[in-house]
């Protein structure tokens, strides 16, 4: 029997990392046979950023791609990703709502429930593994690794007595940076060894190109179980390559036992997967040393990249990565992985764009008050006086987080009946709304036309319907093929040389182009509030109309997944220029002051 186990994170953590989490559910099912024959001793293929993306991005339902990828792996366990008290989404949630996402997750498929807490506090911990207890499912307490002064060897140890304690089956360390370095690895490993006795799995992205030796050294340490790729889909800001890992142990005490012939068919079948999604890749696919200063994980660099994109800032990138080391020291040294990754990763942008702390995100200032829990370290307190000024507290919050939220599943139901306009709703439609409240219902209405499709892009138009077509008669118009953005256009062009589109996408774009600044109010009419960065207006904090004054919250954006107020630059009347929903264009005009 093998002494160490692989867990093959293809079907989540890989396409998260390297090309912003686009992998639709119609290529991984023909592979899935295969798959499920290698005998691995799971496979991650849900949860993290894959909810988020299949209703944002992919039009797909992730409850529907759950329950199809268990019915096509009946022999191998499905892991999931859970965030603890934040179960999918970016807050956390009441605890009668981590109770039915746990219950309906396992219901529909997840096999291994993979826990965590973006900053370590076991209190977060309670009612997502209470759930998961009582589905009989296994339990992974996963522990968010750093390096920082706060985060040592003992204080590992001190939370894997207690995640043992309250029933974890497995424990994970939870390398998301590929800051773990070999010899560390080992001594952190033999540590934990001696002091639970339950496996222990090794999770380290391979960014900064030490994750292979830091296997081996786990591997020799005890550990029982690491966490690879598929090799086409390894390496860069993804993980070790799985057929690597076998060879490597193959003929030692540490023999994986898996077939290196069946794993290269799996590899060259997402070789080819691969290619669909080229234009999402991170440029990152080397080992980038920035890392062991920025500390920022695989998945949240590829995200960056495009986000700063989005706000015209893409030479912007070796600052922020600069400021979140910052960032993440003001903030009390939260490990960063989601969703305090995207939240000292979008302040690190915002204090380059506009100077440090000047414009705060609503979850910054949650996270610098308490909201999220205990952070390992003391916090700069100027930037806590500024987000309990903004919640109007006195003082930090020190209890459990969740014990303020009230219980809030029917509400949430009832909200969602309202938005599909029916008496009967799904428990996963519930939770789907619970988790991203702002995509839900767009998703919702679009869900029938179903899942997006993406091709391998062609370096120019593909004439129809052949490669190479002959030449059209010159009083006939030709008909082409034209990707246009990530979407499949087919185009006339007539004699007079007018092109015409015919017919709809075939695939639909991952990010809609940023919309053209609105034309600026008559001179005179008033003074212009312009959106401070590129983003999606989500609601009105007055009314149309409304006096303020200056420096009055008016209007929340959200913007890189995170809230921001713009508020009114001069005393006045309010008047908006976009109504709510509208994707608007950093210094696009969004209201005047009249």
């Amino acid at each position: 029997m093998a002494t160490v186990k692989l867990t093959d994170l293809v079907l989540r953590d890989a396409h998260q990392s390297l090309f912003a989490t686009r992998m639709v559910t119609s290529d991984m099912l023909p592979i899935a046979d295969k798959l499920d024959q290698v005998g691995y001793w799971a496979l991650e293929a849900w949860g993290g950023a894959t909810f988020d993306s299949a209703i944002r991005f992919l039009n797909e339902d992730p409850w529907e791609r759950l329950k199809k990828l268990k019915a096509a792996l009946p022999n191998t366990k499905i892991m999931m990703l859970l965030r603890g008290q934040n179960l999918l989404g970016y807050r956390h949630y009441a605890d009668d709502v981590v109770a039915t996402f746990v219950e309906t997750a396992a219901k529909d498929g997840v096999d291994v429930f993979r826990i965590f807490d973006a900053l370590n506090d076991p209190r977060n911990f309670k009612a997502a593994t209470n759930a998961a207890k009582k589905t009989g499912k296994h339990i992974q307490a996963a522990i968010s690794y750093a390096t920082t002064p706060f985060h040592t060897i003992e204080k590992y140890v001190e939370l894997a007595k207690e995640y043992a304690a309250v029933g974890a089956d497995s424990l994970c360390i939870k390398d998301m940076s590929g800051l773990l370095k070999p010899y560390e690895g080992y001594n952190l490993v033999k540590a934990l060894k001696k002091a639970v006795d339950i496996p222990i799995e090794i999770h380290s992205h391979a960014t900064t190109g030490m994750s292979v030796a830091t296997l081996v050294k786990c591997a020799e340490a005890g550990a029982d179980i690491l966490d690879t790729v598929i090799s086409s889909l390894a390496m860069g800001t993804s993980h070790s390559p799985t057929e690597t890992m076998v060879e490597l142990f193959k003929g030692t005490e540490y023999d994986t036992g898996l077939d290196i012939n069946l794993l290269l068919e799996i590899a060259a079948y997402f070789r080819e997967v691969r290619k669909h999604y080229k234009k999402f890749e991170s440029s990152f696919l080397g080992a980038d040393t920035r890392i062991l200063v920025s500390q920022v994980p695989g998945g949240m660099l590829s995200n960056l990249e495009g986000q700063l994109k989005e706000q015209g800032a893409s030479d912007k990138i070796d600052a922020v990565l600069k400021e979140i080391a910052v960032v993440q020291k003001d903030f009390g040294y939260p490990p960063l992985v989601t969703p305090s990754s995207q939240i000292v990763g979008t302040q690190a942008v915002f204090n380059v764009l506009f100077g440090r702390y000047n414009k705060l995100t609503g979850e910054s200032i949650d996270l610098l008050a308490g909201k999220y829990g205990a952070c390992p370290a003391p916090k700069n307190p100027e930037a806590v006086k500024k987000a309990l000024e903004a919640l109007k507290l006195e003082k930090e919050i020190t209890h459990r987080p969740a014990d303020d939220i009230p219980q809030e599943y029917e509400k949430l139901e009832g909200e969602t009946k309202k938005i599909l306009g029916t008496d009967q709703v799904t428990v996963e439609d519930v939770l789907t709304y619970a988790m991203f409240p702002k995509v839900a219902p767009d998703f919702f209405k679009k869900r029938s036309q179903g899942p997006v499709k993406f091709t391998a892009e062609t370096a120019a138009p593909t004439p129809v319907p052949s490669a190479a077509p002959a030449p059209a008669p010159s009083n006939q118009p030709a008909r082409y093929v034209v990707n246009v953005n990530g979407a499949d256009y087919t185009v006339v062009v007539s004699p007079a040389g007018v092109g015409v589109s015919t017919g709809t996408p075939v695939s639909v774009p991952a990010r809609s182009p940023a919309p053209a600044p609105a034309a600026p109010p008559p001179a005179g009419s008033g003074t212009v509030i312009p959106a401070p960065v590129a983003g999606t207006i989500i609601r009105y904090v007055v009314d149309e109309g409304t006096q303020v004054t200056s420096g009055t919250t008016v209007i929340i954006i959200e913007s890189m997944k995170m809230e921001l107020e713009i508020k009114a630059t001069t005393p006045g009347k309010i008047h908006f220029l976009v109504p709510t929903g509208t994707q608007v264009a950093s210094q696009q005009p969004v209201a005047e002051i009249q």
